[in-house]
């Protein structure tokens, strides 16, 4: 059974920083990417950002980069993700997601077979 548990969203202001940790249990061999997705209110899922099992490939939507960096300590089984220069459009439900190995591109919801609860980010103007 594989379990993904994210923990550290909350509130902050304009400018601010948070970052995200998504715990994963169970058969986490099987991953090759694991990815970050957001949600606000009355709009679609969105994907943020992936990276390989590896650590060696990362990918981000255009509107995260620069400010946004993911990355993997495979040791902790946990992926964070790093948010800088947070904005008032970044305020979502973050969701973690590990998907096992598919040919389609990391950034497509749909290969993604495992999925957390979604921790609430809040950016304030």
């Amino acid at each position: 059974q594989v379990q993904l548990v994210e923990s550290g969203g909350g509130l902050v202001q304009a400018g601010g920083s948070l970052r995200l940790s998504c715990a994963a249990s169970g058969v986490t061999f099987s991953f090759d990417y694991m990815g970050w997705f957001r949600q606000a209110p009355g709009k679609e899922r969105e994907f943020v950002a992936a990276i390989s099992r590896s650590g060696g490939r990362t990918y981000y939507t255009d509107s995260v980069k620069g400010r946004f960096t993911i990355s993997t300590d495979n040791a902790k089984n946990t992926v964070y993700l790093q948010m800088n220069s947070l904005q008032p459009e970044d305020t979502a439900v973050y969701s973690c997601a590990a998907r096992l190995w598919a040919t389609s591109g990391p950034q497509t919801p749909g290969p993604y077979k495992y999925w957390g609860q979604g921790t609430q980010v809040t950016v304030s103007s």
